[in-house]
């Protein structure tokens, strides 16, 4: 455990990195929450003025460090300031409000694409040189193929051609988000477009990873000695050489899912859809400082703990790192 604890600590040091610096990018930037504000509304009084700069913390009294101290004290509280664009809402209301729409919708479609691409690498390695290896480049070519574009080509296609799929938004006008069947189907039926675009397009880089690494796994010796001891095909696939091929993909999943709190910031603007992507790209359009500082802060805690769980993931997965760990 000596291993985890060492990792705990320099994660540890890698959050608070990421908080420091999240504290102070937004005072060495040109401008802030308030001038944004003034920009809106140039009528305001001095009064005005003073009450907007302590609450979005950019009056000038105190030093940085106590200026940092508050501001850790208000990242304890789970206050993470308020957001200019949507005032007077809190900005842990506007991440509270949009993030499960991310997490749901990527998070789901990327654990499909992960599946598929996986099981599909592990057939083609398996089959080398059959149909569905030969089919490869055809699935490259849709990863490869522009984000949006295929976003367009998908809305123009099952959308607007055979009208199968809603253009865009996360759920019919007129209903209200709620946990009544109505509105849960409406999100299903809208996140089904998006959710098909994210699989298509990244299925392949699973597929293309796991199957090279799949094919150098099978030359292994065990592999060969447990094909000679007459095991059966599918036991020696899945047990001896997939189980040890998937640690890469492992890994890299892992640090996916780290990544699913970001967003498809493409796919989210080009189907309208409510999530923390659509949150962050309005908050750059709009200057919204403690809106952009928030989202940063949340996806750079979501990366590294996804990082984390990687390293003990491989920890329990893989014998040499633990061997390695005991020295």
């Amino acid at each position: 455990m000596a291993f985890i604890t060492r990792r705990l600590a320099f994660y540890a040091i890698a959050a608070w990195v990421a908080i420091t610096v999240n504290f102070a990018i937004p005072r060495v930037m040109p401008g802030n929450a308030v001038d944004t504000l003034l920009a809106k509304y140039p009528t305001l009084d001095a009064n005005s003025l003073k009450a907007l700069e302590a609450e979005f913390g950019t009056h000038t009294h105190g030093s940085l460090i106590s200026q940092y101290f508050t501001y850790l004290g208000d990242l304890a509280h789970g206050n993470l300031g308020t957001s200019v664009n949507l005032y007077p809402a809190k900005v842990t209301t506007v991440i509270a409000q949009t993030l499960p729409w991310t997490v749901i919708l990527v998070g789901t479609a990327t654990v499909i694409s992960f599946v598929l691409g996986t099981l599909l690498g592990i057939l083609a390695a398996w089959r080398r040189g059959g149909s569905l290896d030969r089919a490869l480049p055809a699935f490259t070519f849709l990863q490869a193929t522009p984000y949006f574009f295929l976003a367009l080509v998908a809305i123009q296609i099952f959308a607007v051609s055979w009208g199968l799929f809603p253009f865009g938004q996360g759920y019919s006008l007129g209903l209200a988000p709620g946990w009544d069947w109505s509105f849960i189907s409406s999100a299903i039926y809208h996140s089904i477009l998006p959710a098909l675009t994210i699989v298509v397009t990244s299925m392949a880089g699973w597929m293309l990873q796991m199957r090279n690494v799949m094919i150098t796994t099978i030359a292994e010796d065990y592999v060969l000695v447990a094909q000679a001891k007459g095991l059966p095909p599918r036991r020696v696939m899945f047990t001896y050489a997939a189980r040890n091929a998937i640690l890469p993909n492992l890994a890299g999943f892992a640090l996916s899912i780290g990544f699913v709190v970001a967003g498809a910031l493409v796919m989210e603007i080009v189907f309208s859809y409510p999530g923390i992507g659509l949150t962050l790209y309005n908050a750059v359009t709009s200057d919204d400082f403690p809106l952009l500082q928030g989202i940063f802060l949340v996806i750079s805690l979501s990366v590294l703990l996804a990082c984390l769980l990687a390293d003990i993931v491989y920890f329990f997965a893989d014998p040499r790192t633990r061997a390695r760990a005991a020295y």
